[in-house]
Parts: structure tokens; C-alpha cells; sequence
């Protein structure tokens, strides 16, 4: 028997040792798999790894397939990014024995590896009967102490008992990604995760667009799924301080199914699939989307998508469309208003209650698990942006309280199922229409009403004729000389503004590259009609940055004011923005230490400009990574002025009843009390730092339940003599070890949460260029994002698309 399985261990053929001893015996004792001698398969026999070439690719791949299924399913590979071209593959434990690689001819290349950084006496890889192919220590008594696990990296495939969801602990995102094809397992363009908002939801992604939402939890199912539709299917959802995520189980154990993307799929995206071992074959159980309904934002702002009506598009009640001309020829982007504005906030506006309905788009929400509906009522009635709330758990009566600001997107009417949602309307929407007596009190509250808002608005004008002209904007006419490029020229251009010219889009409206008859490329920002910024922005961008001449500043070569249009027209940037680099895992490889510290100096010194050196003292309210573009070198520009504001003389500071910006990179004092000031701007600088060191958006670590944000995971890697892990895996070899350190000091200086704590860019631009002995930090400003139902420095979050923000606060 011991020559036997001597011969057995030598030749690696697993199959027929299975039947003598477990395949964690195996793996443990011979440390390698051999591309077409040997495969691993789990104790139950349910599933196999092994290599295989897909569809009619002659790659190698080492990947995870069920066993048992005569009809090959890979549910996980291993190098999906990394190809072997032959059929050299071998899997075994690394020289170190602490980790499994998968090496390519020769032993020479490495194509995958576990990675764990976890030490273990005697490690040993396993396949489990769930799929999950897991490293432990085999002397761990805790069978389930994983070292690592291939679950935390899923590819295409969701399995029952797989999670989809972040670890907020490590910063860790399970998501799913498309294959490119049938025959390319590489990551595709479709894409499902959980996306971390205050109310986190699941979401598809088709590239960089939204596609279809679940709609968020609510303590039963996700508010998009109709009652009781899957009665195979059971989905949980975990949300702590710890993790959040999804879990799909099978409710009856028998049956084998599988959650999967497919983007080649003609009928549906998303889909979840069950084996029928009567017809050996896959069936579709469930598919996403379902209908038209399912697509994300179809029937724009405060727009209801019922299937059952005709169109299906239709405006919530009490609304009307925005455009009535576009909504009946069927193009509803612009959405629907309300029927009496909210022209102003009153404390007697009341709530009309909508039924059914899968929950808005959660990206502008607050939530407070322990208020009672009547608390969270008050809560939005006191906020004048608050616009809709409702229950965050429906169980037993409801609990819980997550209310929505601006614009309501995504709503669907849910058949059988949804949600109550309290939408904010004027008092006199709800009024009883069969009260004659009050005809009088009505007529003479209009005429009052009207009076007022004649005299507000008057007020309105006057103030917003002050602030565009204001006292330290001398010399305005001046700066609108600016040249002036005529509609035809523009057009002409931009092809008509093509979309295959349109290099993206923000809180403006939509950016096109164009080429004029001199050859000259240009990049041309076109005032969006359903922008939240308008003509005052635009002028606003034209008088601060006309004649303002500095390297790091985007400069603009003109405007064009015709008819309906409002254009701005700038060089063009080649490499567009700096969050099309540092958050793409392939992209992020491109800009090493010196690069992001050369980007990090740059923007420094274009902020120091606009503070101190440039002709006027300019704030610039939105500074983010999207609003830095890089040229042809990847040097920095600071762009985007629309929401900037400037000052005369020694001033450094103002208020404003009007916040703008984008939420992840407002200074507390001025998200909370509307109070701007240079060093407003330092604490957005030093949110920038923090992302171009990490390589994470500063939302990725923003969860409700006294959760870590980017800002807290810093500073608690700060205060354990950690600082290191903060930086991108991308940055690899090229890091200089003091100036990382030295540039994770600096930002937590700038998002101190006092202003009179953070220092000046002009001490800024100094520290990075010196190596002197730095002030240490104390705990930065919106640290945690604690929960605690009355502090909206801690608790507002960030925008999930960087789109900026224009709020009315009441003050």
C-alpha cells in the first residue's frame, strides 16, 4: 500500500487516490498541481480545480468548476488577468512556505498567488464543498481561521454563501465582474457591488454608467424586488461596523443554482441560473433586469416607472413634467417637478404618502436606525434640503428613519410590494378640495404669498446681482473680454457635439473634445439645462480664471453665450483627469511614487496661486480629483471655477446660505455651517492626498455604524505606527519610504478639524519641499462616520459620483 500511494503522490493523479485519502492530504503533502496531470477536487465532490482553456482559447487557466456537471461551469480562475500560453502551469507552495503561487515554464514566471501576508506553521490549500478554495493553517484547531480564500475574490460567479459586500476592516470590495467574452476570462465592463452610501444598496455598473439598482434594504428584502418572487432564492444582507454585504442561500439544498453576469447574454444581464439534471442542462430562473423599469434613472428626476401603464413613465402624483414638449415624445430624462415649487422652506410643508415603490437612488441619504417614523418626520421637516423619507426597516410597523435630499431618482412601482415613501410638497397640495369656506383665506394667503415672493425674489436678485458683481470683483468688464467663439465654429468642431466626442460629464453638464480649423484640440464645457449651476456659475468661471496664468491651472481660451447655449472652451488635456488614473487598478500602474508626488507639489502650488499670489484671493470650493486634469507630461491642472469665490484685500473668509461642493471633500465647518475659507480648501487638499497616496476614493471607507472613513482608516494606521498600509499596491517598487511618510503627515495637518490647526498652502508647498521636522497631528476632522442622529458633520455622505452638490441650508 505505501509503494502505492508513493506511486500516487509521485504522479499526482488525485482521482483515483480520492479513494484512499482526502484531497487536503494530497495538496498538503505535495504542494503542487501540474496543468494536465492533476486536479484538486473538494471532499464532497462537488467541485474541481484543475486548469482549462475556455471556449476556443488555447490560454491555460487554473479555475474552480463543478465536478459533478457534465457541462463545464467555471465559477472562479485564478489568473484571469494573466494568461499561461502553454501548458507549463504548475500550482505549489512558494520557497518561503507561506504562501501557494501559480508558476508558468521554467518556474520563472509568476501568474497568481494566494498573497497572504498571515504566517502559518503548516500551510495547507482546500477546496471546499461550497466552491470556496481556501489557505489555512492545518495545526489551527479553527478550521474555518482562513488565511486567505478565493470567496474575497470573486470573478463572475456569486455562490450560496458567498459574499458580495466590502469588509470595512481591511477596505476589501467583493464584487462581481463580467467575462469579456466566452472566451476571455478577463474582467468585462458589467459589474455588481455594494455601493457605500449612508443607506447602502446593491448596484450594476456597465462601465462607468449605472445600470440597475436593487433598491437599499429594508429589514425583509431589497425595496426593488417584488414580494415573494423567488421562492428558490433567499438573499440576507449584513450591515455592521465590521462589514456590509449580500448573501444568497438556496432555500432548498438540493439544488444546485449560481448567480452570474453575462454580458453576452441577449435577455438578461444578471442572471440565476439552477441546474436540471432532468434535461443536463442550465436553466434561467431569474434574470436582471426584469423589464424596462429596471433601468436605472429611465424616467429621470421624480419620475415613477410603472410597467403596467401607458407610457410607463409617468410623474408622481402632486408632479408634472419638466419639459412637456420632450415627455410626450417619450423622452422623459428631464423628469418631472412638483406642481407648487418649494419655493422656499416653510415649517407647515407637508408629506404626501406614495405606496409601492422601490426607494430612490440612496447616493444623497442620512439614516438613523434608532428614530420612530414621527422623529425622522420632524428630522426632514427641519432641514430645508430634505426632500422624502421613510422607515429604514419595515418589520413590525416600521423603525428606523433615512431621508433623501434633492431630486428623487430611480423610482419604480413595485407590483404586490415597495415601500411607503413621504415625499415633501406645499401645504396647499393636500388641502381638501370641497372646503369652499376657506376660497377666501386661500385667495388672500395667494395674494400675501405672491407679495412675498415678489419681495423675495426681488431680494433673491439683488443679493445674487451683489455676489456675481461684488465689492471685490473690480475690473469685471474688463475680465469679460474674453474671445468670444461663435455657436457654428463650436459646433463644427465637436462634430455637433457627438457622443463619441464627449469626454465626460459633471455637475456643469457634459465636456466634448473639439478640433477648430487651425488644428487647435479644445475641450468645450456645455451648460447642462438640468444642471444645478447656470449662467451666474459660468460667468463666475469666466471673470476668476480669464487672466489668471499659472502651470498648474487649466487656462481658458474662451466662451460662447448663444441663444440657449452657454460654452466654455479650454486647452484640451490629453489625459484627462486625475480619478481616471489613481482609482483604476490598470490605469493606477501608470502613475508611480514620483508621478503622484510631482501631482501632489503641482496642485499645492496651483492652490497656493489662487490663495495668495493670484490678483484676487480665490477660494475654490470644489477641489477634488476629477477637477484636476493632466496634460501630455501628467502634470497637474486645477480646473472647474464655478463655484469659487474670491475676496478683496486681507480677507480670508465668509459665509454662505448656498453650500456647494461635493460631499468626501467639505471641511465640517464649512458642510455644517456654510463657512468657507482658504482653509477649507487645505482640508480638501488634504482629502486629495490621502487618495492619491491610496489609490481609494475617500468614500470607500464610509459606512454609518461608527464605521471607518478614509480619513479614520489613516489616522488609526497613524496612531498604530502603521502608516504605511495606506499606500496604493500600485505605487510598487518605485515608493521613497520619507516622502510617503512625509506626505501622510502633511494631509492629516490640512484636515485638522479646526481651521486655525491646518496650515496655510503657503507652509504646505514649503513642507513638501523640505525635510524638517513636522508638527504632529492631532485626530482630523469627520474622523468616523458616527451614526448619531443630530450631527451632520459625521454622518453625511459622500457623493457616489463626485457630481457636485448645490445645496440650500437653512440657517
Amino acid at each position: 500500500m505505501e509503494n502505492l500511494l508513493s506511486l500516487f503522490l509521485t504522479t499526482f493523479t488525485l482521482v483515483s487516490f480520492f479513494k484512499t485519502a482526502s484531497a487536503v492530504d494530497l495538496i498538503a503533502q505535495t504542494h503542487s498541481i501540474s496543468d494536465g496531470k492533476s486536479s484538486l477536487v473538494s471532499k464532497g465532490g462537488s467541485f474541481k480545480l484543475g486548469f482549462f482553456s475556455p471556449g476556443k482559447s488555447k490560454n491555460r487557466y487554473l479555475g474552480i468548476w463543478y465536478n459533478n456537471i457534465r457541462e463545464e461551469t467555471v465559477v472562479w480562475v485564478a489568473n484571469r488577468d494573466k494568461p499561461i500560453n502553454d501548458s507549463s502551469g504548475i500550482l505549489k507552495m512558494n520557497t518561503t512556505g507561506s504562501n501557494f503561487v501559480l508558476l508558468g515554464q521554467n518556474n520563472n514566471s509568476v501568474f497568481w498567488s494566494t498573497n497572504s501576508s498571515k504566517q502559518a506553521q503548516s500551510p495547507i490549500l482546500q477546496l471546499l464543498d461550497s466552491g470556496n478554495l481556501v489557505l489555512r493553517d492545518e495545526k489551527d484547531e479553527n478550521a474555518q481561521n482562513y488565511l486567505w480564500q478565493s470567496f474575497d475574490y470573486p470573478c463572475d460567479t456569486l455562490l450560496p454563501g458567498m459574499k458580495l459586500g466590502w469588509d470595512l476592516r481591511t477596505g476589501l470590495n467583493r464584487r462581481l465582474t463580467s467575462w469579456k467574452s466566452e472566451d476571455d476570462p478577463s474582467p468585462g465592463d458589467l459589474t455588481w457591488e455594494m455601493e457605500l452610501h449612508s443607506f447602502p444598496e446593491p448596484v450594476m455598473w456597465m462601465g462607468s454608467k449605472e445600470f440597475l439598482r436593487s433598491g437599499p434594504w429594508n429589514g425583509i428584502q431589497f425595496s426593488g424586488k417584488p414580494t415573494k418572487s423567488l421562492p428558490l432564492l433567499k438573499f440576507s444582507f449584513i450591515s455592521n461596523e465590521d462589514e456590509v454585504y449580500t448573501i444568497i442561500h438556496m432555500v432548498n439544498n438540493s439544488l444546485i443554482g449560481r448567480m452570474v453576469l453575462n454580458r453576452t447574454s441577449s435577455r438578461s444581464l444578471r442572471q440565476f441560473l439552477i441546474w436540471s439534471e432532468t434535461d443536463k442542462k442550465w436553466t434561467l430562473y431569474a434574470g436582471f433586469p426584469r423589464d424596462q423599469c429596471d433601468s436605472y434613472g429611465i424616467c429621470g428626476a421624480n419620475g415613477n416607472c410603472v410597467l403596467s401603464a401607458s407610457p410607463f413613465c409617468q410623474c408622481l402624483e402632486r408632479f408634472r413634467p419638466k419639459l412637456e414638449e420632450k415627455w410626450n415624445t417619450n423622452d422623459w430624462s428631464d423628469g418631472c417637478v412638483r406642481n407648487k415649487p418649494l419655493k422656499y422652506c416653510q415649517i407647515n410643508d407637508r408629506f404626501a404618502k406614495y405606496e409601492g415603490l422601490k426607494l430612490p437612488d440612496t447616493t444623497h441619504t442620512w439614516i438613523n436606525r434608532s428614530m420612530n417614523l414621527k422623529e425622522c418626520r420632524a428630522k426632514c421637516l427641519s432641514n430645508c434640503t430634505c426632500m422624502a423619507y421613510t422607515n429604514t426597516d419595515v418589520r413590525e410597523g416600521g423603525s428606523g428613519c433615512a431621508i433623501w435630499f434633492g431630486d428623487l431618482i430611480d423610482i419604480k412601482q413595485i407590483p404586490g410590494g415597495g415601500q411607503y415613501l413621504y415625499v415633501r410638497v406645499s401645504a396647499s397640495e393636500l388641502e381638501a378640495k370641497d372646503e369652499k369656506w376657506m376660497v377666501g383665506v386661500i385667495v388672500a394667503a395667494a395674494a400675501a404669498l405672491i407679495l412675498v415672493m415678489l419681495l423675495v425674489g426681488y431680494y433673491i436678485w439683488r443679493r445674487r446681482r451683489t455676489d456675481f458683481e461684488g465689492e471685490g470683483n473690480e475690473g469685471q468688464k474688463e475680465d469679460m473680454e474674453l474671445p468670444s467663439f461663435d455657436l457654428s465654429v463650436i459646433a463644427s468642431a465637436t462634430d455637433n457635439f457627438s457622443l463619441s466626442n464627449k469626454l465626460g460629464e459633471g455637475g456643469f453638464g457634459p465636456v466634448y473634445k473639439g478640433r477648430l480649423a487651425d488644428g487647435q484640440e479644445i475641450a468645450v464645457k456645455r451648460l447642462s439645462r438640468t444642471s444645478g449651476q447656470g449662467l451666474r456659475e459660468l460667468k463666475n468661471e469666466v471673470i476668476l480664471i480669464a487672466k489668471l496664468q499659472h502651470r498648474n491651472l487649466v487656462r481658458l481660451l474662451g466662451c460662447c453665450i448663444q441663444g440657449a447655449e452657454n460654452l466654455l472652451i479650454y486647452e484640451f488635456m490629453p489625459n484627462k483627469s486625475l480619478d481616471f488614473f489613481i482609482f483604476d487598478q490598470t490605469r493606477g500602474k501608470l502613475l508611480d511614487w514620483p508621478k503622484r508626488f510631482n501631482i501632489i507639489g503641482g496642485v499645492a502650488r496651483g492652490l497656493l496661486y489662487l490663495h495668495q499670489d493670484s490678483r484676487l484671493r480665490i477660494i475654490h470650493r470644489d477641489l477634488k480629483a476629477s477637477n484636476v486634469l493632466l496634460d501630455t507630461g501628467l502634470n497637474p491642472k486645477i480646473s472647474d471655477f464655478g463655484l469659487a469665490r474670491t475676496f478683496g484685500g486681507d480677507e480670508t473668509e465668509g459665509n454662505t446660505n448656498r453650500v456647494v461642493g461635493t460631499y468626501g471633500y467639505m471641511a465640517p465647518e464649512y458642510a455644517i455651517d456654510g463657512q468657507f475659507s482658504i482653509k477649507s480648501d487645505v482640508f480638501s487638499f488634504g482629502i486629495l492626498m490621502l487618495e492619491i497616496i491610496s489609490g481609494k476614493r475617500s468614500k470607500g471607507f464610509y459606512h454609518m455604524n461608527q464605521s471607518l472613513n478614509l480619513i479614520g482608516h489613516a489616522w488609526r494606521l497613524w496612531k498604530e505606527g502603521r502608516p504605511l498600509e495606506l499606500i496604493d499596491e500600485n505605487i510598487g517598487d518605485s515608493c521613497i519610504e520619507s516622502e510617503v511618510l512625509r506626505s501622510i503627515q502633511i494631509s492629516l495637518l490640512c484636515m485638522q478639524l479646526r481651521p486655525e490647526d491646518r496650515p496655510t498652502m503657503s507652509s504646505v508647498v514649503q513642507m513638501l519641499g523640505s525635510e524638517r521636522p513636522l508638527p504632529q497631528p492631532t485626530e482630523p476632522g469627520f474622523c468616523l462616520g458616527q451614526n448619531t442622529g443630530d450631527s451632520a458633520s459625521t454622518t453625511q455622505p459622500p457623493s457616489a459620483n463626485e457630481v457636485t452638490i448645490t445645496l440650500l441650508e437653512g440657517r
